[in-house]
């Protein structure tokens, strides 16, 4: 049972830092970006080298470097879009009364380009552990790829919560295609299935030989949904999820609100 819980923290404790630490770089001025690209391409290349080094052991090192590696190739995905090196082919706001539909697509006009390049990234993980024993890295991507994905859904068709403090000010016409509501239909069906997927994963973790790779792989897998979890239910509950990354925002000036006019606007989630 420490083992488990050691391996919950350490998931925490990459996860909250590694997100911190892009939200912060993000908010630097945008000649900084090149560097930052620079610094986390080379991360992202030995992640990958990592993940080909462990990808045919199973042991509980090797469990900790691939989630590792999923983690930062998952990280440099994120910085790519966040200073706008791939986002989509629309980099305006939403034009006033586009509702349904067309609303939908020239939101997804905004990013297609990423997510394609998500699906490729996927891929290419998906390849070098074809077959493998350890296919940790896979796995953790995927699971970061489902709370990037409902976040941003949940976020389009309407929550509570934008925090719309976590988008930086040259990605400010994202701002207009978020919508706030009570609730939306897909945030109940978004949180079920990660609640559920997180309590099989504990059992699995919890049934697994105390210290083995299998339990400690699915104690990490488990804590990343919980904070997939958590992460739905901060867009919706009166909670200031800005304090989780006070830090991390110090690099930014107050947000300017979705027609850009430089005034503080309302509270949009780091994934």
């Amino acid at each position: 049972m420490l083992e488990l819980g050691l391996a919950s923290l350490a998931a925490i404790a990459l996860w909250w830092g590694s997100t911190g630490a892009i939200l912060y770089l993000d908010g630097l001025p945008p000649r900084t970006f090149r560097w930052s690209m620079l610094g986390g391409s080379v991360l992202g290349a030995a992640a990958l080298v990592g993940i080909v080094a462990t990808r045919d052991s199973t042991s509980a090192s090797a469990a900790f470097c691939a989630f590792s590696c999923g983690l930062i190739v998952w990280g440099w995905q994120a910085m790519t879009f966040y200073m706008g090196y791939i986002t989509g082919p629309r980099r305006t706001p939403c034009p006033p009364g586009l509702t349904g539909w067309r609303r939908f697509v020239a939101a997804a006009e905004t990013n297609i380009t990423h997510e394609i390049a998500i699906l490729a990234g996927a891929l290419f993980v998906a390849a070098l552990t074809l077959g493998s024993a350890n296919q940790l890295a896979l796995w953790t991507y995927l699971i970061l790829w489902w709370m990037h994905l409902s976040g941003k859904l949940n976020v389009f068709l309407g929550v509570p919560n934008l925090s719309e403090e976590f988008i930086p000010e040259h990605l400010g016409y994202l701002r207009s295609y978020m919508a706030r509501r009570p609730m939306n239909l897909l945030f109940p069906i978004s949180v079920s299935v990660s609640t559920l997927i997180t309590g099989w994963l504990v059992m699995r973790a919890m049934a697994q030989p105390v210290g083995s790779f299998a339990a400690i792989s699915d104690a990490l897998l488990a804590t990343l949904m919980m904070l997939a979890v958590l992460e739905h239910w901060l867009l919706v509950l009166p909670m200031p999820a800005m304090a989780l990354w006070t830090w991390s925002l110090a690099s930014r000036s107050p947000p300017a609100n979705a027609d850009g006019i430089g005034k503080p606007a309302p509270v949009a989630s780091p994934n």
